[in-house]
């Protein structure tokens, strides 16, 4: 894609959604690390009313280890897989104090090691929690990035992240990835976008779909 029509889909985006940012509720990088672990297909919203109580009880990855697993179960039971989801955590909790002295790790490469910490997550808490540029590509990201053509239909995630790095100015990573999710979840919506209002529209190749299959039904 031309550098110029990618530079008009950030500016247009930015101005849609200026104050994009991180809508998991957290104050470190510990409760973010959980917080984002939680999500995995859990909307936000869900995540921030079990935190809300999760995050005065658990201050630290020692207390976590100290309540029995059906305990923490429990805390977080209205999270989707929230068995699994409990496991990690406890796991994640004992190698943060055995190997990084309770302290979640700033290195990307170390996050990843962490149990129920893949690529995604590591990305959203080094670019939110340690101000290091990246972008996490969630289903909104990647939706949004396929329909407009930064990406093509059939691009793994990984593909999708490495695109977007190398169209995005690397200052912007951060920003984009939350403008992005943000256009993604209250605009581009999976299935009811606002393609007849989308300032995006003439180079959105899934909204001119949409929009002629809408016209023909008209026409019939």
């Amino acid at each position: 894609m031309k550098a110029a029509t990618v530079r008009y889909i950030l500016d247009t985006i930015g101005e849609m959604f200026p104050d994009a940012h991180c809508e998991l509720n957290h104050s470190n990088a510990f409760e973010l690390t959980i917080a984002v672990l939680l999500s995995a297909q859990c909307t936000d919203e869900t995540v921030n009313k079990v935190t809300k109580d999760l995050f005065q009880k658990y201050k630290s990855p020692e207390d976590y280890v100290a309540v029995p697993l059906e305990e923490l179960e429990q805390d977080i039971r209205r999270i989707g897989l929230y068995r699994n989801k409990a496991k990690h955590i406890r796991n994640l909790c004992m190698l943060l104090m055995e190997q990084y002295g309770g302290e979640v790790p700033r290195e990307h490469d170390e996050l990843v090691k962490l149990p129920g910490v893949g690529r995604k997550t590591a990305n959203v808490v080094v670019s939110n929690a340690f101000d290091v540029p990246a972008i996490a590509v969630d289903t909104h990201v990647e939706r949004v990035s396929k329909r407009l053509a930064l990406a093509n239909w059939k691009d793994s995630v990984l593909e999708v992240e490495k695109k977007l790095m190398k169209q995005v100015p690397r200052e912007e990573w951060t920003l984009t990835h939350h403008r992005l999710i943000f256009f993604g979840r209250y605009h581009c919506k999976a299935q009811n976008p606002r393609c007849q209002v989308c300032p995006l529209l003439d180079v959105c190749r899934e909204g001119k779909k949409r929009m002629k299959t809408s016209q023909i039904r008209k026409d019939k």
